[in-house]
């Protein structure tokens, strides 16, 4: 039986792998944004993020979350992509740059 310290250990492994996807994904945004800013592509596409979103909630069937809870965490996490790509599109900063950080 594991004890609430095993448990919460188990907890910190898990957000330390949800932090490095985190940031995985927030470098491939900022690819896409650079990609985007070469490319005259406008950031905000609400017909992909849509695409996104279903994707998630069919993937997302099994587990105590549910697919809204998961659609509700992706709609956030697609907002701070979102704001990384404008940076990387309309600021001074190349994703290279923000990638580093």
């Amino acid at each position: 039986m594991s004890t609430l310290d095993d448990l919460r250990k188990d907890i910190d492994r898990v957000d330390e792998v949800i932090v490095r996807l985190l940031n995985e994904r927030a470098r491939v945004a900022c690819e896409i944004g650079r990609l985007k800013k070469l490319d005259g592509v406008p950031v905000y596409q609400p017909e992909r993020e849509k695409q996104v979103i279903d994707h998630v909630r069919s993937v997302a069937v099994e587990g105590p979350l549910g697919p809204e809870a998961v659609v509700r965490l992706f709609e956030r996490i697609i907002d701070e992509a979102r704001r990384l790509e404008r940076r990387v599109v309309h600021g001074d900063d190349s994703s290279e740059e923000i990638v580093r950080r």
